[in-house]
């Protein structure tokens, strides 16, 4: 094979009538020189070619070859950010996608070779082959993203491809609730069931289903009719797990109207005379919702409970979070500003409920315009 050199980087194999570029990327962590070679039909494409390539090593002179794998850095990020600044949940849901799908699919890709193309064919395959929802889907994105900007940060690569990807568009769920009329149907078909004060905590007062199971009894004020909202129980798949509230704006105070008043003075009785009756048998967890046993119940627990008892009752499907939806839309039925009822749900802002709750929004615009119409009749 016969080569003539042009200029540099550039030679022409008369034998194959095309133009080599031969490029230096440096040495790599074990001091090896590292080339790479492409081929190009013409002298002027495989001058851009260079061109653009010395554009790109003298922008990324600090960025050093690195034998690093997606795994490789998935596996140093997890443990040396992820693990020490998340909270459990958040720790085990990315293990999950990583060791679910990230992993099987992207892991053996060198992390300096990720490219745009290979996420977007990831998200694809996710939706097409692997049937999950754009909202699942984003989730991967989102991990990425903060795991390839970390990368960067530490010049471990030059460009996030996250940041060269279209994503899939955050779908909505509608958002199923029932009326003033129908909680009170519910109400009354729960009169003595062991979920009654679970069902008001929820549909009175709005409440998550970790705030209810992380309620303590400590943090219940019957003398000034207040409970305060700053813990959660909640699971990482089979693990149950105590932490603070959700944010900031979660860790609030609440008032107890008497229907709760009455019903948590009522179980408190109730956990009493257990307590007395079981004598150390009893666990004393101090918790409010808890089994026959003193056991406290766990946030799966709750909603499947409730799921099954709403499929017995005859009325309309409704999960245990609906009940939070519910409240919102009836507190706004009353009049409520859209800010309190935020502030009454744990929302760090306005526009976070108005996001989740778009048929309030829908119905603020309907009165406003109403008024205006009425106005100029």
């Amino acid at each position: 094979m016969s080569r003539i050199k042009y200029e540099r980087g550039i030679s022409y194999d008369t034998e194959r009538h095309v133009y080599y570029l031969y490029m230096d990327l440096g040495k790599d962590e074990d001091g090896q020189r590292i080339r790479k070679y492409g081929t190009h039909p013409t002298l002027s494409a495989a001058r851009k070619a260079r061109d653009t390539f010395l554009i790109k090593k003298a922008q990324s002179q600090h960025l050093r070859p690195v034998k690093m794998t997606l795994d490789d850095w998935l596996e140093t990020w997890m443990q040396e950010v992820v693990i020490p600044n998340r909270a459990e949940t958040t720790v085990y849901g990315y293990q999950k996608i990583i060791r679910n799908h990230l992993s099987p699919a992207l892991g053996c890709i060198p992390l300096q070779d990720l490219s745009p193309k290979d996420l977007q064919h990831y998200y694809a395959e996710l939706m097409q082959c692997k049937h999950l929802c754009p909202n699942t889907v984003r989730r991967h994105h989102d991990l990425l993203s903060a795991a390839l900007h970390a990368a960067m940060r530490q010049d471990l690569i030059l460009r996030c491809p996250t940041e060269r990807v279209e994503p899939p568009r955050v779908v909505y769920k509608e958002t199923r609730y029932y009326t003033a009329e129908t909680l009170k149907k519910l109400y009354q078909l729960m009169e003595g069931h062991w979920l009654e004060t679970v069902v008001h905590l929820a549909g009175s007062l709005g409440l998550r289903r970790e705030e209810i199971c992380g309620l303590r009894w400590d943090s219940v004020d019957f003398q000034m009719r207040k409970i305060h909202i700053r813990e959660a129980r909640t699971a990482a798949g089979a693990k149950v797990i105590d932490k603070e509230t959700k944010n900031r704006s979660s860790t609030r105070v609440l008032y107890m109207g008497d229907d709760i008043y009455y019903l948590l003075r009522q179980e408190r009785r109730r956990q009493n005379e257990k307590k007395l009756a079981m004598g150390t048998n009893w666990p004393n967890s101090g918790m409010v919702a808890v089994d026959k046993k003193g056991r406290p119940f766990s946030p799966n627990n709750l909603s499947m409970n409730f799921t099954r008892f709403i499929r017995n009752s005859g009325l309309p499907p409704l999960t245990l979070h609906g009940l939070r939806h519910t409240f919102a839309t009836v507190a706004s039925s009353q009049g409520a500003p859209l800010f309190d009822i935020g502030k009454a749900l744990g929302h760090s802002t306005p526009s976070t409920t108005g996001k989740i709750y778009t048929h309030l929004v829908d119905q603020l615009h309907t009165d406003t315009l109403a008024r205006v119409a009425a106005a100029l009749q």
